[in-house]
């Protein structure tokens, strides 16, 4: 899944020049915490929280680039980056919002942490082995044995416990995302050790090739 595929395009952007009296009102009235400030282009320049407004309003400020954040200050998404790094942007960060941009530097949506909550509650009760399924799926070329194999290697690496490749697939075959979430220590672990698998993989692959 890639990131425009998780991303809402139903937003409210603003300018440079808008009110900050006004916009409380709209922010207010959307329930939104967070807007992008964009240009004539659309283009991304600034980025407003519901704190800055407060902190506008109280200092006096009257114009959003008097009080937004600046484009430097921003972390995006490319709209063709994998929905997963937008994950394990907003748990690390404790992001509300990423905003997710196209070549041109374009706002063309948002992911919410309310969003990605919502999707992983729909994955709650997957299987593992079918993300492992779809990961194969990716990695062309790729069988399921060399990826158990990298995948008891890698749990090995993480836990210091020795697992056989069988075993690691019977474990896999009966977990849920849920419960496996719960057993690496949160989800930016569990999709770190997928990444790894990933890695271990193509590293393996390669190494066999140059013989």
């Amino acid at each position: 899944m890639k990131a425009k595929e998780l991303m809402d395009k139903e937003f409210v952007y603003l300018n440079c020049d808008d009110n900050v009296v006004e916009v409380s009102k709209v922010m207010e009235e959307i329930r939104r915490f967070t807007c992008p400030v964009v240009n004539d282009n659309k283009q991304l320049v600034g980025w407003i929280t519901s704190f800055d407004i407060t902190k506008g309003l109280r200092e006096g400020n009257q114009k959003i680039k008097e009080i937004m954040s600046s484009y430097e200050e921003i972390t995006t998404i490319h709209e063709d980056a994998p929905a997963r790094l937008a994950v394990i942007l907003t748990a690390n960060n404790k992001f509300v919002t990423v905003p997710v941009i196209n070549d041109d530097n374009q706002v063309i949506g948002m992911i919410r942490s309310c969003d990605i909550v919502e999707l992983l509650s729909e994955l709650y009760d997957i299987k593992v082995y079918k993300l492992y399924e779809a990961m194969q799926h990716q990695l062309k070329g790729v069988t399921w044995e060399e990826l158990m194999s990298a995948s008891a290697l890698v749990s090995k690496k993480t836990t210091g416990v020795k697992i056989s490749p069988e075993d690691y697939e019977a474990n896999i075959m009966n977990a849920t995302f849920g419960e496996a979430i719960w057993a690496t220590g949160g989800l930016e672990k569990f999709f770190a050790g997928l990444i790894s698998v990933g890695e271990m993989v193509i590293a393996r692959k390669v190494g066999k090739a140059r013989r």
